[in-house]
């Protein structure tokens, strides 16, 4: 959940512009080096944390870890202190062009373009394993971009559970993002470098057949996955074939090493990069001016005047997703939705007296009592600020269910786009009571508000949002005459393809 961090004026001796993002463990700033005459990201310590040694200690390894690998392909490290307060920090490159993550929630990547990327963080993988080091958490948001002279460079960051191979070998934490992690590291046995080969090939996935190849849940879904569907589209077989390799359960059947599974996918995908047609001169993957930008410089000659303003103008852009700050201005929109949707799957749930409801993408399901299908829609929402299209699934024992008049019960699952988890959720004036939130940080980070007393009576409405991935949330809200109905239905809720 947002802490509502005041920002800072210095971080060390570097001037502080804004926050770039936060983490359980961590928050980065974009910063000024001002004797260099160039932004930065120090990454601090969150304060929760400065007296956890272990903790410490693996925040600062990350620092020793990068500062040990001299490669293009991985973020640098310059400068590592510790503030006032005892909280130490790294100094590192800004990713002035975003992450996969962000490049992918704006369009797909051609097969050229998807090629590079592998390959550019392949060889980052490279320089890491040829100093002993594992990154152990290869996905689309630890794959940042950076401009260097004019041009977009692909690397690897956030080493926040990057192991030295030989500490690696009597490891026994769990540790890793359930769609990406190898089989052998979610089932705590010692990794090696096949293991960030495994989450490579996974990344390809996504990129080249336009959907990720697994959809865990659950780090105990990673360790005994099934084999994923066929990367598909126009590409040859052989490209299916390098990277099903890639993503073999057993480590043994994998490549012998990240050089050659890259270098087989890019001799499988010859034909179709070859023929692209695209210029010669043109860029791999093209500057975007609308990511995140550093802003003005801060005068060298009036630093506290130029640090009144935390984020000073920017050029131009067109509007972004700003992050989430509260769900009760939208919760209109869930009313207003009603009984009008259609699209939605229906499957036989567990019990005869249960069925399971999955929405238009097969995106989200959930199963409820097979009376709450009265009302099903499933073809998406515009999300809370109404400018984008998500899957949603809505279901109900009527179309106004919905409604805080009626005796209704039913259940709303909607992705929307964020960051963070949400600093409030709607009330429900209706119920007698409404409990302080519990806010989970394991696997999937949520926040859940049960209300009780609802209608007159022993209803509950749940209202919970969770962080699904980098840059999506799903809100659910469940309206249930019993609690023990509500808490069956909660448990139930599933996402693919996120």
């Amino acid at each position: 959940m947002s802490t509502g961090q005041r920002i800072p004026q210095r971080l060390g001796r570097y001037a502080v512009r804004r926050r770039i993002g936060s983490g359980g463990f961590a928050t980065v700033w974009l910063a000024y080096d001002e004797h260099l005459d160039s932004p930065v990201a120090v990454k601090v310590l969150a304060d929760n944390w400065t007296d956890d040694a272990q903790v410490r200690r693996r925040f600062l390894e990350e620092g020793r870890y990068l500062r040990r690998v001299e490669s293009p392909h991985v973020v640098g490290v310059y400068d590592a202190g510790e503030l006032d307060d005892g909280r130490p920090y790294l100094v590192m490159s800004y990713a002035d062009q975003g992450t996969l993550a962000d490049r992918l929630e704006i369009d797909g990547l051609t097969p050229a373009q998807s090629l590079e990327i592998v390959r550019q963080v392949g060889a980052g993988l490279t320089a890491l394993h040829a100093r002993d080091i594992l990154h152990r958490d290869v996905k689309p948001a630890n794959v940042l971009f950076r401009t260097v002279e004019g041009e977009v460079r692909a690397m690897l960051g956030d080493l926040g559970l990057g192991k030295a191979l030989d500490v690696s070998s009597r490891l026994t934490m769990v540790a890793g993002s359930p769609s990406y992690v190898a089989p052998e590291q979610a089932r705590a046995e010692a990794p090696d470098a096949r293991a960030d080969q495994y989450s490579l090939g996974a990344v390809a996935y996504l990129l080249l057949a336009g959907r990720p190849a697994f959809s865990h849940a659950s780090l105990r879904a990673a360790a005994d996955p099934q084999p994923p569907a066929p990367v598909g589209g126009d590409l040859p077989a052989a490209v299916d074939d390098v990277v099903r390799r890639a993503l073999a359960v057993e480590r043994e059947e994998r490549w012998p090493d990240v050089a050659t599974f890259v270098a087989e996918l890019g001799a499988a995908l010859e034909p179709v990069v070859s023929g692209a047609g695209e210029p010669a001169t043109a860029p791999w993957l093209p500057v975007d001016p609308e990511l995140t930008q550093p802003g003005n410089r801060p005068s060298l000659h009036t630093p506290s005047a130029s640090l009144r303003d935390p984020e000073p103008p920017r050029p131009p852009r067109r509007p972004r997703r700003r992050r989430l700050v509260a769900l009760t201005a939208v919760a209109g929109l869930l009313a207003a939705a009603g009984g009008a949707w259609a699209g939605a799957a229906i499957e036989q749930g567990s019990r005869p007296d249960l069925r399971v409801l999955s929405d238009e993408g097969g995106t989200l399901s959930v199963e409820v009592p097979a009376d709450w299908e009265r009302s099903v829609g499933g073809e998406g929402w515009a999300g809370p600020e109404g400018d984008g299209s998500y899957a949603a699934l809505s279901v109900g024992t009527d179309a106004s269910w919905t409604d805080p008049a009626r005796e209704a019960e039913g259940v709303f699952l909607g992705l929307m786009p964020g960051g963070d988890l949400p600093e409030l959720v709607p009330t429900h004036p209706e119920c007698d009571e409404q409990q302080s939130p519990v806010v989970e940080e394991g696997e999937v980070p949520s926040v859940t508000v049960l209300s009780t007393g609802c209608g007159g009576g022993t209803g509950v409405v749940v209202e919970r949002v969770l962080q699904v991935a980098g840059n999506r949330l799903l809100w659910v809200q469940v309206r249930s005459l019993d609690r023990p109905t509500a808490n069956r239905v909660l448990d139930s809720v599933t996402t693919s393809g996120i």
